[in-house]
């Protein structure tokens, strides 16, 4: 039982280290300051990497670029250590999220004997970590995954297009590919023309030459530039819009976002509107009433004028004669 307790006693430490060591460090990294730090040793590392594309700067500030880049390495190292200790008391949260486990890939990659070697890889990977600006602009994240889940999509998009180029790219080399084979001459020039053609580069010489060939190529052209530069690349939109949708709120749901919904009210306003709303019709029908009174008494008025005009004109042709 002694050693029970003693157990016991040191499980209930370490949970409470853990704890504390958690929330000291969720508080550093969930202030702005260490989120604007972090992004900009990330705006540093690809400035690095844009400098050492010029030659004459490499070789005169090649060690300080070197030593440039060992501080952005210990600058991200030190913040996935403090990521992991945030999730100290529930490390499991920790691999949950896919951001994480890329910046731990990203970052643990870049002290493997073998990649540190390989400059050509070493390089591709200083290049990744610009990616991981995404964590700190969460409309670049939504866009992101967006992109991810409109894959699916755009294979079926893809598969459409190659269709289409096939059957057109046939079309053409039997009818272009005597009179134009630098263009329809085989198969691959001539999916490389239609391909170009679907962003509708060129598509006026083509046209041109088309005509000279014979006058249904027009037809030909009209209904390629139809299915592939509007039906295709209007369905590809569609894909991605949806998938952006989707993105946004997946995003919402883990970040704890509410989405963005108009207000309901509660039972106290909406008993207070009610009130207001049968207030309101109650001076409606009481402003009714008073107009229709206030017409009943013009037209009473009015009678009454016309009733005691008649005597009067009626008397009127007896007294000119009366005076002749």
């Amino acid at each position: 039982m002694p050693q029970y307790h003693q157990d016991h006693g040191v499980d209930f430490s370490v949970s409470s280290w853990r704890r504390r060591l958690a929330h000291v460090c969720r508080g550093v990294t969930g202030t702005r300051w260490f989120a604007l730090v972090v992004f900009a040793v990330i705006l540093a590392n690809a400035a690095l990497l844009g400098l050492e594309t010029y030659s004459g700067v490499v070789a005169q500030w090649h060690r300080w670029l070197r030593l440039a880049e060992y501080v952005c390495l210990a600058a991200f190292t030190v913040e996935l250590l403090l990521r992991l200790a945030a999730h100290a008391d529930r490390p499991r949260d920790f691999f949950k999220d896919p951001w994480n486990l890329f910046d731990l890939a990203v970052v643990l990659c870049a002290f493997l004997p073998l990649v540190r070697e390989n400059t050509t890889v070493l390089r591709l990977l200083r290049l990744a970590r610009i990616l991981r600006t995404a964590r700190f602009l969460p409309q670049l994240r939504v866009l992101l995954i967006a992109v991810a889940h409109s894959l699916p999509g755009t294979l079926s998009f893809l598969l459409v297009g190659a269709l289409l180029l096939y059957v057109y790219a046939m079309i053409g080399w039997v009818f272009f590919g005597a009179h134009d084979p630098e263009h329809y001459g085989s198969l691959g020039r001539a999916v490389l023309t239609l391909f170009l053609l679907m962003v509708l580069d060129g598509i006026g010489d083509a046209v041109h030459t088309g005509l000279e060939i014979s006058r249904w190529s027009l037809l030909y052209y009209a209904s390629y530039v139809l299915l592939a530069s509007f039906v295709l690349v209007n369905v590809l939109i569609g894909v991605v819009l949806t998938s952006l949708d989707e993105a946004r709120t997946m995003d919402e749901a883990e970040t704890g976002t509410p989405p963005t919904r108009p207000p309901v009210p509660d039972r106290t306003d909406r008993e207070h509107l009610h009130h207001r709303i049968e207030a309101a019709r109650r001076a409606l029908d009481e402003l009714e009433r008073d107009l229709a009174d206030v017409d009943r008494a013009a037209d009473r008025s009015t009678a009454r004028g016309m009733a005691r005009a008649a005597p009067r004109e009626r008397a009127a042709p007896g007294r000119t004669g009366r005076r002749r």
